[in-house]
Protein backbone atom coordinates (compact mmCIF):
# COMPACT_ATOMS: atom_id res chain seq x y z
CA UNK A 1 0.00 0.00 0.00
CA UNK A 2 1.63 3.75 -1.03
CA UNK A 3 1.91 5.96 1.61
CA UNK A 4 -0.77 8.35 2.47
CA UNK A 5 0.55 11.76 3.47
CA UNK A 6 -1.94 14.33 4.69
CA UNK A 7 0.72 17.49 4.37
CA UNK A 8 0.02 18.64 1.28
CA UNK A 9 -3.22 18.90 -1.19
CA UNK A 10 -2.77 16.95 -4.34
CA UNK A 11 -1.70 19.09 -7.47
CA UNK A 12 -3.64 17.85 -10.09
CA UNK A 13 -1.99 19.72 -12.92
CA UNK A 14 1.53 19.32 -11.32
CA UNK A 15 0.74 15.05 -11.39
CA UNK A 16 -0.67 15.31 -15.24
CA UNK A 17 2.59 17.07 -16.22
CA UNK A 18 4.13 14.02 -14.96
CA UNK A 19 2.39 11.82 -17.29
CA UNK A 20 3.43 11.07 -20.57
CA UNK A 21 1.57 8.11 -22.10
CA UNK A 22 -1.73 7.72 -23.30
CA UNK A 23 -4.15 5.22 -21.69
CA UNK A 24 -2.22 4.91 -19.01
CA UNK A 25 -3.71 5.74 -15.33
CA UNK A 26 -2.04 7.04 -12.41
CA UNK A 27 -2.89 6.64 -9.01
CA UNK A 28 -2.81 9.50 -6.87
CA UNK A 29 -5.03 9.09 -3.54
CA UNK A 30 -7.00 6.32 -2.19
CA UNK A 31 -10.33 6.32 -0.59
CA UNK A 32 -11.54 3.31 1.53
CA UNK A 33 -11.29 1.21 -1.29
CA UNK A 34 -11.36 3.21 -4.19
CA UNK A 35 -8.46 4.71 -6.35
CA UNK A 36 -8.74 7.86 -7.79
CA UNK A 37 -6.77 8.27 -11.24
CA UNK A 38 -5.19 10.53 -13.37
CA UNK A 39 -4.63 9.56 -17.59
CA UNK A 40 -4.40 11.45 -20.45
CA UNK A 41 -6.00 9.96 -23.16
CA UNK A 42 -6.14 10.11 -27.42
CA UNK A 43 -7.27 8.28 -29.79
CA UNK A 44 -9.96 4.84 -29.34
CA UNK A 45 -9.81 2.87 -26.23
CA UNK A 46 -11.29 -0.55 -26.50
CA UNK A 47 -14.53 -1.73 -25.87
CA UNK A 48 -15.15 -3.33 -22.47
CA UNK A 49 -16.88 -3.87 -19.73
CA UNK A 50 -16.28 -3.89 -16.21
CA UNK A 51 -18.55 -6.92 -14.72
CA UNK A 52 -18.20 -6.00 -10.65
CA UNK A 53 -17.99 -2.42 -10.58
CA UNK A 54 -19.50 1.33 -12.20
CA UNK A 55 -16.65 3.60 -13.24
CA UNK A 56 -16.67 6.47 -13.12
CA UNK A 57 -15.03 9.61 -15.83
CA UNK A 58 -14.35 13.05 -14.81
CA UNK A 59 -12.86 15.60 -17.45
CA UNK A 60 -10.18 17.92 -16.48
CA UNK A 61 -9.24 18.96 -19.67
CA UNK A 62 -10.16 18.46 -23.60
CA UNK A 63 -13.44 16.14 -24.59
CA UNK A 64 -13.88 12.88 -24.60
CA UNK A 65 -16.83 10.80 -25.77
CA UNK A 66 -18.10 7.54 -24.11
CA UNK A 67 -19.53 4.94 -27.02
CA UNK A 68 -21.87 2.99 -25.80
CA UNK A 69 -23.31 0.05 -28.37
CA UNK A 70 -26.67 2.37 -29.20
CA UNK A 71 -25.43 6.08 -28.06
CA UNK A 72 -22.93 8.02 -27.36
CA UNK A 73 -22.13 10.65 -24.56
CA UNK A 74 -19.88 13.60 -25.34
CA UNK A 75 -17.97 15.15 -22.53
CA UNK A 76 -15.93 18.18 -21.87
CA UNK A 77 -14.05 19.76 -18.89
CA UNK A 78 -16.18 20.07 -16.41
CA UNK A 79 -18.33 17.45 -17.17
CA UNK A 80 -18.72 13.73 -15.54
CA UNK A 81 -20.58 10.31 -16.35
CA UNK A 82 -20.95 7.29 -14.45
CA UNK A 83 -20.71 3.89 -16.52
CA UNK A 84 -22.36 1.22 -14.47
CA UNK A 85 -21.02 -2.25 -14.31
CA UNK A 86 -21.15 -4.65 -16.83
CA UNK A 87 -21.91 -2.08 -19.24
CA UNK A 88 -20.05 -1.91 -22.86
CA UNK A 89 -17.96 1.12 -23.44
CA UNK A 90 -15.02 2.88 -25.46
CA UNK A 91 -13.69 5.94 -24.49
CA UNK A 92 -12.60 7.73 -27.39
CA UNK A 93 -10.71 11.83 -28.08
CA UNK A 94 -10.37 12.82 -30.82
CA UNK A 95 -7.64 15.08 -29.32
CA UNK A 96 -5.40 14.92 -26.31
CA UNK A 97 -7.77 14.81 -22.57
CA UNK A 98 -7.04 14.97 -19.45
CA UNK A 99 -9.45 12.53 -17.13
CA UNK A 100 -9.48 11.12 -13.79
CA UNK A 101 -10.93 7.95 -13.07
CA UNK A 102 -13.00 6.68 -9.95
CA UNK A 103 -13.03 2.95 -9.32
CA UNK A 104 -12.20 0.15 -6.61
CA UNK A 105 -8.69 -0.76 -6.29
CA UNK A 106 -7.32 -3.40 -8.03
CA UNK A 107 -9.90 -2.34 -11.39
CA UNK A 108 -7.98 -3.48 -14.67
CA UNK A 109 -8.56 -0.35 -17.31
CA UNK A 110 -9.17 -2.52 -20.09
CA UNK A 111 -11.56 -4.63 -17.86
CA UNK A 112 -12.42 -8.24 -19.71
CA UNK A 113 -10.93 -6.88 -22.99
CA UNK A 114 -7.40 -7.47 -22.33
CA UNK A 115 -4.89 -7.33 -24.64
CA UNK A 116 -2.19 -4.69 -25.61
CA UNK A 117 -3.83 -1.46 -24.00
CA UNK A 118 -3.79 -3.36 -20.93
CA UNK A 119 -1.70 -0.84 -18.66
CA UNK A 120 0.29 -1.43 -15.23
CA UNK A 121 -2.16 -1.78 -12.39
CA UNK A 122 -1.76 0.33 -8.92
CA UNK A 123 1.28 2.65 -10.60
CA UNK A 124 1.18 6.17 -8.20
CA UNK A 125 2.55 9.12 -9.13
Amino acid sequence: MHEITTAAAIDLKEKLLRIHEHWSPRVVAEMNDYQFKLAKVQGEFVWHAHEDTDEVFIILDGELVLEFRDHAVPLKAGQMYVVPKGVEHRPVAHGECAIMLVEPRGVVNTGDAGGAMTAPNDVWI
